[in-house]
C-alpha cells in the first residue's frame, strides 16, 4: 500500500509539470512583451523622410548641400569625430560652394557681403570685372541653419531676387514636367538660361537655352522639360550674362515632385 501511495504522488507531480508547460501556449502567455533583439540583429530599414519632415522652419525647402535631416545628422557626427567639412558652418563659404560647385557658375567666387539675422543669412555673391575695382553682385543667396545643436550647418533655401526675378513656379510648389518658368528682368539684350537641378546630380535634369529678353521690368516666360525621381526637392535656376561674364545674374527657387 505504501508503494502505491508513493506512485500516485509521483504521477500527481508530473501532471502538474505538464499542465504548467501547456500554459505557455495560451493567449495570456503570448501577450507578454517579447525580449528586445540583440545588438547584432539587423535594424529595420527607415522610411525616407516625407517632404514635410525635410522642411526648414516648416516652410523653407532644403536646396543644397543637404537633402534631409538624416544627411544633416550624419555630417554632424562626422564633424564631431574628425572636424570633417567645417565649411558647412560658414554661411559665406556655403553660398560660394553652391554657386561655384553645384550650379557650375565658376566665375562667381566672391562673397561680397554677408548679412546675418538669427537663423537666417543672406550672402551677396559676385565676381570680379575689368569694369571696376569692386566685385559685381550676381545674386543674394538666402541660407538657414538646418538641424539642431551648436553645429547646425548652413543650408541654401533660395535667393532674394532683384533685377532678375523667378516667380513662376511659386516657391515650394509641387510641379511636373514640362514646367512653366517665368519672372521679370531689367536689362538689354539678355539671354536667359533655365536649368532644373537636384543634389547628387552633376548635370541638370532639365535645361532650356536660351530665351531672349530685355527691357524695364519686362516679363519673361518659357517651358522646360526634366526627368527626376518622385518626391525630390528640385532647384529651378534662371541665369543671364554674356556682357562682362558668362553669368552675371541668377535667381533660384525650390519646388518638389509628388511622391
Amino acid at each position: 500500500m505504501r508503494v502505491l501511495v508513493r506512485a500516485l504522488s509521483l504521477l500527481a507531480v508530473l501532471g502538474a509539470g505538464l499542465a504548467g508547460c501547456g500554459e505557455a501556449d495560451t493567449p495570456r502567455a503570448r501577450a507578454t512583451p517579447p525580449t528586445a533583439p540583440s545588438a547584432a540583429a539587423p535594424s529595420t530599414p527607415q522610411a525616407p523622410p516625407t517632404p514635410r519632415e525635410t522642411l526648414i522652419a516648416g516652410h523653407y525647402r532644403p536646396l543644397w548641400p543637404f537633402s534631409g535631416p538624416g544627411e544633416v545628422a550624419a555630417w554632424q557626427r562626422a564633424y564631431q569625430a574628425d572636424g570633417r567639412e567645417a565649411w558647412h558652418l560658414d554661411a559665406a563659404r556655403t553660398a560660394i560652394a553652391f554657386t561655384r560647385d553645384f550650379l557650375g557658375f565658376t566665375e562667381i567666387d566672391q562673397a561680397v557681403k554677408t548679412v546675418r539675422d538669427g537663423e537666417h543669412a543672406r550672402v551677396h555673391v559676385g565676381f570680379r570685372s575689368e569694369e571696376g575695382p569692386r566685385p559685381l553682385v550676381a545674386a543674394v543667396v538666402h541660407l538657414m541653419r538646418y538641424g539642431s545643436g551648436r553645429n547646425a550647418p548652413w543650408e541654401v533655401v533660395g535667393t532674394d531676387d532683384t533685377t532678375l526675378t523667378l516667380t513662376k513656379p511659386g516657391y515650394g510648389a509641387t510641379v511636373g514636367s514640362p514646367l512653366t518658368v517665368g519672372g521679370r528682368i531689367t536689362g538689354v539684350d539678355e539671354s536667359i538660361r533655365i536649368e532644373v537641378r537636384h543634389p547628387g546630380s552633376a548635370t541638370p535634369v532639365g535645361e532650356r537655352c536660351c530665351l531672349g529678353a530685355g527691357g524695364e521690368n519686362a516679363a519673361w516666360s518659357a517651358k522646360v522639360s526634366f526627368t527626376a525621381e518622385p518626391g525630390r526637392t528640385l532647384t529651378v535656376v534662371a541665369s543671364t550674362g554674356g556682357h562682362v561674364a558668362a553669368v552675371e545674374r541668377f535667381a533660384v527657387t525650390g519646388v518638389s515632385l509628388p511622391s
